[in-house]
């Protein structure tokens, strides 16, 4: 009787811890398409690569969107495991571990159509005011730049209507972000906008996984291994195609 106890209590102890990578991880980004939008196919180009790599490397997972700074204020508290969209910055280190990068941004400045403007140094930006997302990180350079006149608005729809109406100068963001919000503005913000040469600079686009889920390092690790093999094995490629890029 002893041993078939000593049984039943051992498989009642491994039912009851998961094993590693099975439990569902909760993914969190902002609406930012076409990388992250819930509204999209696969919530986006990012959102398809992250999910699909967890899931080959052995994690489901459950996607939901909310503003920037709420979703990394939640990553911070261990709210959401996952953060899907982030740039690095050494602040957000403090709070989540960084992947390796899985895709990269170009970064490019918006100016109003017929107005002079030319620049080739950051220092050439400083006698502008520049609309930039609330606690985006565009790069180590310009984010620590405090020369800059920089004006924190909630999201790209918001910078380029102020754009366009004359209450900033310039507004920032990833080029394909800006292609393509731009085509769900009003006429008159289409029209009134254009894209600056040269870009701003590039960023790496990388997971941020909450120090607060114990399995963090792991998570990580496993991820970089799946991309790489959705690399080698060409799903990458299609993801990219599907979506457009």
């Amino acid at each position: 009787m002893r041993p078939l106890l000593c049984v039943l209590g051992l498989l009642a102890m491994m039912l009851a811890t998961p094993a590693p990578g099975n439990g569902k991880l909760r993914l969190v980004a902002d609406n930012w398409p076409p990388f992250t939008d819930a509204s999209m196919p696969g919530g986006g180009l990012a959102t398809s690569i992250v999910t699909t790599a967890l899931a080959r490397a052995g994690y489901s997972s459950g996607y939901e969107e909310a503003p920037w700074a709420r979703a990394l204020l939640g990553v911070g508290e261990g709210r959401y495991d996952v953060l899907i969209n982030a740039w690095y910055k050494d602040a957000r280190a403090s709070f989540g571990q960084f992947s390796k990068a899985y895709l990269t941004n170009r970064i490019r400045l918006l100016q109003r159509k017929g107005e002079v403007f030319r620049y080739k140094h950051q220092s050439d930006l400083y006698p502008y005011s520049i609309a930039v997302v609330r606690d985006y990180a565009y790069s180590p350079e310009f984010d620590g730049d405090t020369r800059l006149d920089k004006v924190p608005v909630r999201n790209f729809s918001s910078a380029v209507r102020m754009l366009a109406a004359g209450r900033v100068n310039l507004a920032v963001e990833d080029e394909y972000v800006a292609r393509y919000n731009l085509q769900r503005e009003p006429q008159a913000v289409r029209d009134g906008v254009m894209l600056v040469e040269p870009p701003l600079g590039e960023n790496t686009l990388h997971i941020l996984v909450s120090l607060k889920h114990p399995e963090h390092a792991q998570i990580v690790e496993r991820f970089e291994q799946a991309i790489a093999a959705m690399k080698a094995d060409g799903s990458y490629a299609r993801l990219l195609r599907q979506h457009g890029f």
